[in-house]
């Protein structure tokens, strides 16, 4: 038997082991949002408006993408949003719901709009999700301050909150 195999299998185990310790720490993590599009060229300086199948979603001169009560299909929170975006068959989603629908309960001024990914894609390609559950926290006037993909835990979304309102 060759003694390269076992060293190349135990390096790929090994390398494996750690990218998904990193993977699965990283999950319901909350993140300040990067740009998820790049606003048109000549955008003028207060933003820059785009349709998006029946959704408008506006990008602002300093790159945040900014959503409204017709882009969630509901009233934003007076103080801060949390936007989740589910599908059918999530069971973390179901978890997800849970955690946010019991925040926003415990924080005055706080919303939780449900946005179902499958009916909504225009938004999800947009917002550049790519799984469920996706959290998104808006502040007021519906800027996205943070976002986290998987179920997040319920003292990362008060803290994230925190990031949303003054």
């Amino acid at each position: 038997m060759d003694t390269a195999s076992p060293t190349v299998l135990a390096a790929t185990l090994a390398a494996a082991t750690v990218l998904g310790l990193l993977w699965r720490q990283a999950q319901g993590r909350f993140r300040a949002p990067g740009r998820s599009a790049a606003p048109a060229a000549g955008a003028a300086a207060g933003g820059d408006t785009r349709e998006e199948g029946s959704t408008t979603v506006a990008d602002t001169a300093d790159g945040s993408v900014v959503l409204d009560a017709g882009d969630l299909g509901s009233a934003l929170g007076e103080r801060a949003t949390l936007v989740q975006f589910s599908s059918a068959f999530c069971q973390p989603c179901r978890a997800t719901r849970r955690v946010l629908e019991e925040v926003s309960g415990m924080v005055d001024g706080v919303a939780h709009v449900e946005i179902d990914a499958e009916a909504h894609l225009g938004l999800v390609r947009r917002l550049d999700i790519l799984r469920t559950p996706t959290v998104l926290v808006l502040d007021s006037r519906g800027a996205v301050v943070r976002r986290a993909s998987g179920q997040p835990r319920t003292a990362d979304v008060i803290a994230a909150i925190g990031a949303a309102v003054p």
